[in-house]
């Protein structure tokens, strides 16, 4: 059942309902002076705005719908007095397996770029260079004529 209450429209809203039809008119009234295939353009776009404009009846305000609460077992709409703290914990689930999903991920990261460093490293001290070499400034040809000898 719902009960509706029309609005009587606002001072504003027949001020812009005058304005409309007096803009409507003007419109209208150089219509006969157009060429046939403007004017067929025009009452289509005429027909397509007046299907998408909002309709501007009287407005019908629903009052709120009754929370249906059964004193039987059976499940409640809205929230109830019981089971308060049950609705609470239910809803908080999604959003600890969200925070516990993004910890995991982070720790796996975490994991993965220690590991990439621990291969670096491992590379760098098993390597016949030593790490000095790295950065002396004639390695650039070492790497040029290791590579041609290969």
């Amino acid at each position: 059942m719902k009960n509706t209450v029309q609005t009587p429209p606002t001072q504003a809203e027949a001020a812009a309902e005058r304005f409309a039809l007096r803009v409507t008119a003007r419109l209208s009234s150089g219509n006969d002076a157009l060429p046939y295939d403007i004017s067929e353009r025009l009452r289509a776009s005429r027909m397509q705005a007046l299907a998408k404009r909002k309709v501007t009846a009287p407005v019908h305000r629903t009052a709120p719908a009754a929370v249906v609460v059964n004193a039987g077992s059976t499940a409640t709409l809205g929230r109830g007095g019981e089971g308060g703290w049950w609705n609470a914990l239910v809803s908080a689930v999604p959003l600890l397996a969200l925070v516990v999903g993004l910890v995991v991920i982070n720790i796996a990261q975490d994991e993965r770029s220690a590991n990439d460093v621990a291969e670096v490293d491992a590379a760098l001290l098993t390597d016949d260079l030593p790490p000095a070499a790295y950065s002396d400034p004639g390695f650039v040809q070492f790497l040029k004529t290791s590579a041609q000898s290969n």
